[in-house]
């Protein structure tokens, strides 16, 4: 992939704009401590909007941020077919650690079925849970690599109507990750109700570039800190001047 199709929004997002856009995810099971300890120290020195993290290592990582940056964490992840009361408690509990925002996982059994009622439902409790409690930012993973063009438009319609604050596109753990074509189709379909959250395989600047052009705000990444410091360098060779902060 080439850089002059990018070149005006290179130049156009600020370094400080583009780690903003950054959610620098840890959600691997095998990932240890010591890993996390990083992930926590890369956003604190390049500015990511957040780290995401399982439950389970949520209250570690605020005991090692000490507060000095945003935590997410994730519900029903990540098939999405808990049922939504577990999802609830999910939410309250992840709430009560100190998250800031919540990725939650729809329910792909129930759209495929077309039970579109539930599917709106299954969110809704998720998001007035969470937003009742203080957690500032509700992303659903839609999980787009399992479905076809007219049940993503669909499914960013339900999380927009569920009143939720982003569409997510991909766990990264099934079907493919993040695409142009999926984030841009979504970005239609949410009509400036929803944001949009890419996210699966995401390993490049130039990638991250492309996705943000086709109309995502957020970009889900294990790999953030190498996608900063490429976005770093990509700025210098389109402007030798100072870099803009």
């Amino acid at each position: 992939m080439g850089l002059s199709p990018y070149t005006d929004l290179l130049n156009k997002i600020s370094l400080r704009e583009f780690a903003s856009m950054i959610d620098h995810t840890l959600l691997k099971p095998q990932a240890s401590l010591k890993e996390l300890e990083k992930y926590i120290s890369d956003a604190r020195q390049y500015g990511f909007a957040c780290i995401v993290v399982p439950p389970s290592l949520v209250e570690k990582a605020r005991e090692i941020a000490g507060g000095t940056v945003r935590i997410a964490s994730v519900v029903g992840f990540p098939l999405g077919n808990t049922t939504t009361r577990i999802k609830v408690l999910e939410a309250r509990e992840l709430a009560s650690s100190g998250v800031s925002e919540i990725d939650m996982v729809m329910n792909i059994n129930f759209l495929k079925s077309g039970l579109l009622d539930y599917v709106v439902k299954d969110v809704e409790s998720v998001v007035k849970e969470s937003k009742k409690l203080r957690v500032s930012v509700v992303k659903v993973i839609i999980e787009t690599g399992l479905l076809n063009d007219e049940e993503k438009s669909m499914a960013t319609e339900l999380v927009a109507k569920a009143g939720a604050d982003y569409v997510k596109t991909s766990t990264g753990f099934l079907g493919t990750g993040a695409t142009v074509h999926d984030v841009a189709l979504i970005y239609k379909a949410s009509r400036g109700r929803v944001k949009v959250k890419a996210s699966g395989g995401i390993r490049h600047a130039l990638d991250a570039l492309a996705l943000i052009a086709a109309g995502a705000s957020r970009i889900g990444t294990s790999a953030g800190d190498a996608i900063y410091r490429e976005f770093v360098k990509l700025k210098e060779s389109s402007n030798p001047g100072p870099s803009t902060y």
